[in-house]
């Protein structure tokens, strides 16, 4: 099959101002991709697009509807309409069950699922009216198994992952796909937060923490965020129309 190009296409990647998201915009920057990064702070959207050939970075709270609808109408105004979309955004945080309130489970839904929901409602009609479309959430790991003490997460990427499927099989005869990659531990600030609260919480060295984190990869290593990229640039390509509702595993071998 002939090799399709995405250039002059529009994306839109939230949390986009670092880790993954970061990782993500500028791939898609390199194929040609016009990118919208979105994000809560500026500085790092500032300091990434600064770094790309067309790019616009644009503050966003993914869990506030107004605050999507605004800043998906500037990204359209200022680099036309979306033809991908990346939902990144995401944070994780950790409780056992019984310490658990109902703040920190409603903030993680909020975040890794509302936001989901929030930013798709905004791009798939005009996707589906267009007859093309990409949507890529990042899920994790987490959204097909489950880890000690990280059951709010855990349930919010779930819920990706089946917001995913049903949303594939809607959305197959218009030409949009739908697909979830589903990371492993990687290397970002969030991953980095953890091995420092591990070593906190219990006398840990870092190197005994990333040990800790890595065991069930049979790679023994933390996932790059270009390997997430990488995933997420073939899903958007054109000639990927046939995958979609799919969960694509980046995660050394830890889920097969």
């Amino acid at each position: 099959m002939t090799t399709l190009e995405l250039t002059d296409k529009h994306a839109i990647v939230t949390g986009g101002g670092t880790g993954i998201g970061a990782a993500v915009a500028t791939a898609l920057a390199a194929e040609g991709v016009r990118v919208t990064v979105m994000g809560r702070r500026l500085k790092p959207l500032e300091s990434i697009t600064a770094t790309l050939k067309e790019a616009r970075c644009v503050c966003c709270d993914v869990t506030d509807t107004d605050s999507v609808a605004v800043a998906f109408e500037q990204a359209q105004t200022e680099l036309g309409p979306v033809d991908i979309l990346v939902n990144n955004a995401g944070a994780a945080a950790t409780a056992p069950f019984h310490k658990m309130d109902l703040a920190l489970w409603r903030r993680m839904l909020a975040v890794n699922l509302d936001g989901v929901f929030n930013c798709t409602r905004a791009v798939y009609d005009p996707m589906r009216k267009r007859g093309w479309g990409r949507i890529v959430n990042v899920a994790s790991t987490a959204a097909v198994k489950g880890y000690a003490y990280a059951s709010a997460y855990c349930a919010a990427k779930h819920g990706v992952l089946g917001l995913t499927r049903s949303l594939a099989l809607e959305a197959a005869p218009s030409g949009v796909t739908v697909n979830a990659v589903c990371p492993g531990y990687t290397d970002t600030a969030i991953v980095r937060d953890a091995i420092k609260n591990i070593v906190i919480k219990t006398g840990r060295t870092e190197d005994e923490a990333l040990a800790q984190l890595t065991l069930d990869n049979p790679q023994g290593r933390l996932i790059q965020p270009s390997e997430v990229a990488d995933a997420v640039i073939w899903l958007c390509r054109p000639e990927s129309a046939a995958i979609t509702g799919q969960a694509i595993m980046v995660a050394g071998g830890e889920v097969t």
